[in-house]
C-alpha cells in the first residue's frame, strides 16, 4: 500500500508534482477504473487544504452521473450544459469558478460550497466524465491548480482503462 501523507511544500507547483506522483504511484498498475477513481477521489480529499468536495461525475446516458467521491451526498444526475460540471463536459473545458455564487444556473449540492473547479475527463476525443472539486473557500482555485489538476486527469487518462459505456 502507498504511503500517503500530507506534507509542506513552498510552491503550489511543488506540493502537486508530489500529489501527481503519488495518484501516478497508486494507478500505475490498477487495472480496474472504478478503484482507481475511488483511490484519486481520496487522495485528492487526503491531500487538498481548503475543499468539502472531490469526485467525479460519469457520462452515461447523454447526462452526468454521479461516480465516485469523497464528501458529502452529492447530486446524482446533471444535465450536460448544466450548472459548473454540465457546462465544463459541454465545453470540454476546465470551469474554474472563484465565486460560484455568480456562475448562471449554479447547481448548489453543498451550500457551503463558495469556489469549484471542474476539469473535464477526455480520453480518445470522447468525454468519459469530469473530476470535480469545491471549496467552502472563495477564490480557492487558480491557475496554478488548473495546470495541475488538468495534469492530474491527464495520468488517469493515460492509466485508466476505461470500459466501453465510457468511451
Amino acid at each position: 500500500m502507498n504511503n500517503i501523507e500530507k506534507i509542506t511544500f513552498d510552491t503550489k507547483d511543488k506540493f502537486y508534482n508530489y500529489l501527481n506522483m503519488k495518484l501516478t504511484a497508486l494507478i500505475c498498475e490498477e487495472p480496474d477504473w472504478l478503484a482507481n477513481l475511488s483511490n484519486a477521489s481520496a487522495v485528492l480529499w487526503l491531500l487538498l487544504e481548503d475543499i468539502n468536495w472531490s469526485g467525479f461525475y460519469l457520462y452515461k446516458n447523454d447526462e452526468l452521473i454521479l461516480g465516485p467521491f469523497q464528501g458529502k451526498p452529492a447530486c446524482t444526475h446533471i444535465k450536460i450544459g448544466k450548472g459548473v460540471c454540465g457546462t465544463a463536459a459541454e465545453k470540454r473545458v476546465t470551469q474554474l469558478v472563484r465565486n460560484v455564487h455568480e456562475f448562471p444556473g449554479h447547481i448548489a449540492c453543498d451550500y457551503a460550497s463558495n469556489s469549484e473547479i471542474v476539469v473535464p475527463v477526455i480520453k480518445d476525443d470522447r468525454l468519459i466524465g469530469v473530476l470535480d472539486i469545491d471549496s467552502p473557500i472563495l477564490n480557492r482555485f487558480d491557475e496554478i491548480d488548473q495546470k495541475n489538476l488538468e495534469r492530474f486527469v491527464s495520468i488517469l487518462v493515460k492509466y485508466i482503462n476505461f470500459p466501453e459505456s465510457f468511451i
